[in-house]
């Protein structure tokens, strides 16, 4: 029952080109910093990204982006991150475009063996009837665009049929966590971080602060171990290295 590993390092050796990943955090806030630059370290390629935001430019998973090791992902928003931009519309990098909330469901019902699911989010629209830009060619032209959805009426509404996404690893971080991997997520921090970890069929957590089983209170448990493979503890100058993504100053 003993989840911890050894490094970060070691959490992260066994991820192989070409893998799919759904990493937790919503712009800067609840990134697994150590996690990510742990992978950038490994050489891992030709990764498959599911996340709310690839990170910014030369943070996050922006690190991984300018490195080159991203070949596909599948988010909600794409500013902030001048290398995305450029990568996309260079026909370098694959992007599926997925409403926010949707996105979010897709990996809670992945998680919990949900195959698909009936939404209204997006009927009338490309994400629906299909036609947005998958990769773009290098003259700028269309290569690959999404597909056509499965709409049906309930009630007299129209909805789009959506599936559930499974990954083969997820990334994600924690406030606190203990051995058995059972994790508290801080506020903001519990954004995609529970619903990526129960997409992954292997969940790495970093944790800032380990503790032993039963000293969380299982009522306050956020995320239980049954969907965490492995723990990695923060040294406290890793739990307090976070990043900020815009100040702004108050008269």
């Amino acid at each position: 029952m003993d989840k911890v590993s050894t490094s970060a390092a070691a959490a992260v050796a066994d991820i192989p080109d070409g893998a799919s990943l759904a990493v937790g955090g919503f712009g800067l806030s609840g990134i697994p910093t150590v996690l990510i630059r742990a992978l950038h370290e490994q050489g891992a390629s030709g990764l498959r990204v599911v996340s709310n935001n690839c990170g910014v430019d030369g943070a996050g998973l922006g690190l991984l982006l300018s490195a080159g090791r991203i070949a596909r992902v599948t988010g909600s928003y794409v500013g902030e991150n001048k290398e995305f931009a450029r990568q996309y519309l260079g026909g370098e990098l694959e992007v599926e475009l997925v409403p926010q909330g949707t996105l979010a469901e897709r990996l809670r019902a992945g998680g919990c063996g949900i195959p698909a699911f009936y939404t209204p989010a997006g009927v009338g629209t490309q994400v629906a009837d299909g036609g947005l830009p998958w990769r773009y060619a290098a003259d700028g032209s269309v290569s690959s665009a999404s597909p056509p959805k499965e709409q049906r009426a309930f009630d007299g509404r129209e909805f789009v049929l959506e599936r559930g996404i499974t990954t083969d690893y997820a990334l994600v971080r924690a406030a606190r966590g203990d051995r058995h991997g059972n994790l508290v997520f801080h506020r903001a921090a519990r954004n995609f971080n529970p619903l990526a970890a129960m997409a992954g069929r292997i969940t790495v957590a970093e944790v800032e602060e380990l503790v032993e089983p039963g000293e969380l209170d299982p009522d306050q448990v956020h995320l239980p171990g049954v969907f965490v493979q492995r723990v990695v503890a923060l040294t406290p100058a890793q739990a307090a290295d976070k990043a900020i993504e815009k100040r702004t100053v108050r008269p």
